[in-house]
């Protein structure tokens, strides 16, 4: 699994400093090419000459080459040439630093640009482990779609026994493994995704919309490119930019456009995730200039858009699979299965504003995956990355 793959190593200030020469020569032995980056502080624990000596390639630990020449280290370079981009250990430190910002140093820089999957091996004693703040960091990385290998339990550097032992090597290499192992499970699907709202125009200034950000539309487009998959991301208007540099991107505004843009696609795709919050209703007429409140303008009169998913569901093929989502705020269940079966779906993701974190806006979701037989799976509040994963994994179950 892990022949010719790229893995950029990072090494923080932690007594666990010293396994990262064992964790090199187990990758190396697996046939990866091995770049290691290492902190200043991390050099204190174990050399630079080690790790060199068993990569094979020189150490990374400054953006100046040379004091001399004038060269540097290339921190984007770094981050772009990576399969995956693994810190090992992770100290309370380098943790704090990622979780807010700073960038002070070349791994930071590198950790900034990377547009690669990061997996992160948090090391240090017991009560820094259990720190509230420490554990909030934790959070934030896995809420921004970081991978967290959980610290293992054991004897640690103070002499206490707890958690905050490095996972070992072995185990390091496995996680990986597993993570490669996992992708490219879509390859030579075309999948379309929607995200995000649409808008409504009422004047030239003003619009009926809703508050769909588009994260979790985004994040599944991100994940099924991650697959292997060709994706086509239909989104209505948001703030988000698309990682992944093989997602070709549709931007529209209104339920119109999304109509139009969706139908003229759907008989070449295999798999269409319908995320986005497309309005039920559009005024009947658009004004041409803005209103002015002296107009005394006080009805707008509203048609119902077209249900683009109702429309797909009608002419979907056989060999095609059609995802729906709901976000209900009473009679979830029932409504949802429902639009199982009045809209042809092969599965709806539904979630309901009455869960905390959940819904529009938020970083995280809690779903419930219905399919058409009226199987139920329950999942619990996660960051919208895992979702993703958690929804494509149930897509896989259909082939």
């Amino acid at each position: 699994m892990l022949k010719g793959k790229k893995i950029l190593l990072g090494v923080t200030g932690s007594i666990a400093a010293y396994k990262a020469a064992e964790l090199i020569r187990l990758l190396i032995k697996a046939e990866a090419e091995v770049k290691v980056i290492m902190t200043s502080a991390s050099a204190h624990f174990i050399t630079p000459l080690t790790l060199s000596t068993l990569s094979k390639k020189p150490i990374y630990t400054t953006f100046d080459k040379s004091s001399t020449t004038g060269e540097w280290n290339n921190h984007v370079e770094l981050a772009l040439w990576a399969d995956i981009f693994l810190i090992a250990p992770l100290s309370a430190n380098t943790l704090a630093k990622m979780a807010t910002g700073i960038c002070d140093n070349l791994l930071l820089a590198t950790y900034f640009s990377a547009k690669c999957s990061v997996y992160v091996a948090p090391a240090m004693d017991l009560d820094m482990y259990k720190h509230h703040t420490v554990t909030e960091n934790i959070k934030k990385l896995n809420q921004n779609g970081i991978h967290i290998i959980e610290s293992e339990f054991g004897e640690l550097a103070s002499g206490l026994h707890g958690e905050g032992r490095m996972a070992e090597p072995v185990n390091l290499v496995n996680e990986l493994k597993s993570h490669f192992k996992k992708t490219q499970r879509l390859k030579g699907k075309k999948i379309m995704v929607t995200a995000g709202p649409t808008y409504e125009p009422i004047d030239p200034v003003r619009f009926i919309g809703n508050h769909s950000s588009g994260k979790m539309g985004y994040a599944i487009a991100e994940e099924c490119a991650k697959e292997g998959a060709e994706v086509m991301l239909i989104s209505g208007p948001t703030s988000l930019n698309v990682k992944n540099k093989t997602i070709q991107l549709k931007n529209v505004n209104s339920a119109e456009e999304m109509y139009h843009e969706v139908m003229n696609e759907f008989t070449t795709c295999d798999i269409v995730i319908k995320a986005a919050a497309v309005a039920d209703f559009t005024p009947k007429n658009t004004e041409n200039q803005k209103i002015k409140k002296s107009d005394k303008y006080s009805q707008i009169t509203l048609k119902p858009t077209t249900d683009i998913l109702l429309e797909l569901g009608k002419i979907k093929q056989k060999n095609q699979v059609l995802i729906g989502f709901a976000l209900e705020t009473n009679n979830e269940e029932e409504n949802a299965i429902k639009k199982i079966k009045n809209k042809n779906l092969d599965f709806i993701v539904l979630n309901s504003l009455a869960d905390n974190g959940a819904g529009f806006k938020n970083d995280t979701n809690k779903i419930t995956i219905i399919h058409k037989n009226k199987s139920i799976k329950k999942f619990e509040l996660k960051s919208k990355k895992e979702v993703a994963e958690d929804i494509i994994e149930e897509i896989l179950t259909l082939y």
